[in-house]
């Protein structure tokens, strides 16, 4: 799993997308899969004892049975079309998809990845750049990834927002792009009377959140972690191998091949029918929303 990239991807996906998004319908996106999920994986730690845990944390977070369908394109892709018939907002429905699709390809990267093609294939995808680690408990999780190419990967994502995406944390884009492309900002500065220098400043918090994630984990597993000495920096792949990495089981590459193929095939057919029978009409509906709030708000 990711510290820091998912609120960070979200920037840069807002930079480089042509096409209308809300900020936060992504945001929404991008957190989802982890939100109701994310509890029993580390559960509630009182003294000694452990409170809601899951049992095998990779296999109850990335697994099925278990909560992996939540880490899918088919999951995201739900989620998006049930956000598009409540809001009738199509920002807020591709805002959402391209989040929540964000999230899943991100966590390919450790070493328990995800079902990508679910539910047509339960095969798990895994490029094992770092090692998956939260069966070590919170803070276990927190030294192993900060202490391997995960912390890394956070940090490259916040380069790409600094270097290649900075121009959507500046106040003329919140004002000229951001705000126009989603009728939360409106709302909610009407609801509660927000200036737009409030505003700005909750836009830009998950940045701040998620900087300040990187560099105070990175420090404490560093420097103030007691275990510093023997839990040592390692940017090999799939490390730090201080720890013991998990990751579900490769089938060979036979079978790994057909379960794409036909997880593949099957999902996308899936989609094209789905979209065809109901969110092309959901996708017209919104449209015609979208147009009446216009000739309204001229009017």
């Amino acid at each position: 799993m990711s510290w820091a990239a998912h609120e960070l991807e979200t920037y840069v996906l807002q930079k480089h997308l042509k096409t209308r998004a809300s900020y936060v319908a992504m945001l929404f996106g991008v957190l989802l899969p982890d939100l109701f999920t994310k509890l029993p994986v580390y559960g509630i730690n009182v003294g000694k004892s452990s409170f809601l845990k899951a049992g095998t944390p990779f296999r109850y977070h990335r697994g099925w049975p278990g909560v992996g369908f939540t880490h899918t394109l088919f999951f995201s892709a739900v989620v998006a079309l049930l956000v598009l018939r409540i809001t009738r907002q199509r920002a807020w429905f591709i805002g959402v998809l391209l989040g929540g699709w964000s999230h899943v390809f991100t966590d390919v990267f450790d070493s328990a990845g995800t079902m990508v093609f679910f539910p047509f294939s339960t095969q798990h995808y895994s490029a094992g750049m770092w090692g998956y680690a939260a069966q070590a408990g919170r803070y276990g999780d927190a030294a192993a990834y900060y202490s391997s190419l995960g912390g890394v990967w956070d940090f490259f994502w916040l380069c790409m927002v600094v270097f290649t995406a900075r121009t959507v944390l500046r106040a003329d884009y919140f004002v000229d792009v951001v705000v126009p492309n989603d009728p939360f900002w409106p709302w909610v500065r009407r609801r509660f009377a927000l200036s737009p220098r409030v505003m700005l400043a909750l836009y830009r918090s998950f940045f701040v959140y998620g900087s300040s994630r990187i560099f105070g984990w990175f420090l404490w597993s560093r420097v103030f972690n007691p275990q510093r000495g023997t839990q040592v920096l390692d940017w090999t792949w799939r490390g730090p191998h201080w720890i013991s990495a998990v990751s579900f089981p490769w089938p060979g590459f036979a079978v790994f091949a057909e379960n794409t193929a036909r997880g593949a095939i099957a999902l996308t057919a899936f989609f094209v029918v789905v979209w065809w029978l109901l969110g092309r009409h959901l996708w017209s509906n919104a449209g015609v929303a979208a147009a009446g709030l216009v000739h309204e708000a001229s009017s």
